[in-house]
């Protein structure tokens, strides 16, 4: 239970920061002019049903003419006021965009319930749009949404929809509902804990979002198939086809620690699209590559947002489609890195054998965690200092661990390492999540990346094959370290399935031997 309660306090710190963001529109004058020209409205729009979204419209000083202007739609993130984009809404506005700002439903002071990204939201933006190109001298042939997590999830889906939306940024955002939140069938509970306190908290959900929340926090899986469908039918990765068919340009970006939308579904969505694309991953966790930015401070990656639109809405010849599409940031290294596409993010691949037989019993955390959502990957970003373990002291009873050797050279990690065994389980359920360590002289081990898995309806003593990727990162470990592999069974990130006292063996038969497969950049 601590682990839910440290996920309700961090979900409580969020909700107030998101109380105080919206404190500051309080008072602010139905329009306002800046003193660079641009005017700032807050208006009321009628979203699908006559539900009533509140919104703000920012108009650049030139849009006094007959003259028209490319649009911008911005939906807020999960839990935020209208003003969320205000820094921005007003840099664009500069460079002579027409910015629509709302407050999705349910939210706020916005009217109706919250959908997650339902049909509802999806309508709500094409009526947005709507109302936009009827009150603004908005162009319809030049119209781009964008926005951060649920923003940019319904940018996407909206995108997906309406073949007006020419191009879409997606800043922490998913495309994969499902293989976000419960990859591996396992629950990432911290995660939908501060999702469902924050919606309680600055919105209204719905009846049926109560029900999917309960549902999926009570690790019940009698209706997994009904969950399941309800995530696919918000998930843009289910309609890209349909983004494909309207020629959308659409940037994708994300942070490699993200707790909420973690790197490998958006990764795997870019492969997919045929259109004008661009994939940009930095160190941080959920929304955090982003923060800056939307308080008005230098960001990079609100500029390369801007000049997204600047290409693919005002046709300005400024060459962000002519850089290698797929640009990362390593975590513990400065600069970018650019590739022709994701495939090439790893140029080659070198497995350390996970040789013998090693049992654990479950329901025990041996110390090897993924951290806590938000805060571990933020101090990662920032300090650079992530979760850590020291390995030599992990409870062989409850962690089963492998070592590679030391490398003479550091090895750049980069992409999607695998890992590859044989589970022989004692109960017909259960759950384990490995971890992939950076370990240093002193045989502490920092964590370079990790996964869940869980299983049900297997037969007790009859062994299965598991092949289960670990979150895609960007990691340099230094000449004279090792890697390590842990496998255990309880994480505070992640719901467990583990009967009490079973037990899970990994084992390496000869003509299936087990490995993980580590993704390395050539030196």
């Amino acid at each position: 239970m601590a682990h839910h309660r440290q996920a309700l306090r961090t979900a409580a710190v969020g909700a107030v920061s998101a109380s105080l963001i919206a404190g500051g529109a309080v008072g602010l004058a139905p329009t306002a002019r800046a003193a660079d020209g641009t005017s700032v409205r807050f208006v009321d729009i009628h979203g699908d049903g006559g539900t009533v979204l509140k919104a703000n419209v920012v108009m650049p000083a030139a849009a006094d003419g007959d003259r028209r202007h490319p649009l911008i739609v911005l939906p807020t993130s999960w839990g935020f006021p209208q003003v969320q984009y205000l820094a921005q809404a007003r840099a664009l506005a500069d460079s002579g965009y027409i910015v629509v700002g709302y407050n999705v439903r349910g939210f706020w002071q916005s009217g109706g319930e919250i959908e997650v990204a339902g049909p509802a939201d999806v309508a709500d933006a094409r009526e947005v749009i709507d109302w936009a190109l009827a009150h603004t001298p908005a162009d319809p042939r030049r119209i781009g949404m964008a926005g951060v997590s649920y923003g940019a999830g319904i940018s996407l889906l909206a995108a997906a929809h309406d073949p007006r939306v020419r191009a879409v940024a997606s800043l922490s955002g998913w495309a994969d509902l499902i293989g976000s939140i419960y990859s591996g069938r396992t629950q990432h509970t911290q995660a939908a804990t501060l999702l469902h306190t924050v919606g309680k908290v600055a919105g209204r959900e719905s009846a049926e979002t109560r029900r999917v929340f309960s549902d999926f926090l009570s690790g019940d899986l009698s209706r997994e198939q009904e969950m399941t469908a309800w995530g696919r039918r918000r998930s843009a990765g289910t309609y890209v086809d349909r983004i494909n068919k309207n020629g959308t340009a659409v940037l994708l970006a994300g942070a490699w620690g993200d707790t909420v939308f973690p790197p490998n579904q958006s990764a795997e969505f870019y492969e997919k699209l045929t259109g004008p694309k661009r994939l940009e991953l930095r160190p941080g966790d959920h929304a955090t590559p982003e923060l800056t930015g939307m308080l008005g401070l230098p960001n990079d990656l609100w500029t390369d947002t801007r000049r997204w639109f600047d290409r693919f809405l005002r046709g300005v010849d400024n060459g962000v489609d002519r850089e290698q599409p797929v640009r990362l940031k390593s975590r513990t290294a400065g600069g970018h890195e650019g590739y022709p596409d994701w495939k090439s993010v790893a140029a080659t691949t070198r497995k350390i054998d996970l040789a013998g037989t090693a049992t654990i019993h479950t329901n025990v955390d041996s110390g090897a965690d993924g951290g806590i959502v938000f805060l571990s990957s933020v101090l990662d970003q920032v300090a650079r200092l992530p979760p850590v373990a020291s390995i030599p002291l992990l409870p062989r009873r409850w962690a089963a661990v492998w070592q590679s050797g030391r490398y003479a050279t550091a090895q750049r990690v980069r992409g999607t390492a695998v890992l590859h065994t044989t589970v022989t389980p004692t109960a017909e359920s259960g759950t384990l999540v490995a971890y992939l360590y950076d370990v240093g002289p002193l045989g502490l081990g920092k964590l370079v990346s990790n996964a869940p898995y869980s299983f049900h309806g297997r037969t007790p003593g009859k062994p299965f094959g598991l092949d289960l990727e670990l979150f895609s990162t960007a990691y340099d470990v230094p000449a004279g370290h090792r890697l390590a592999l842990v496998v255990d069974t309880v994480d505070p990130l992640y719901f467990e399935h583990n009967p009490s006292g079973a037990r899970l063996t990994f084992s390496s038969p000869p003509n299936d031997p087990s490995y993980v497969s580590v993704p390395l950049r050539e030196q």
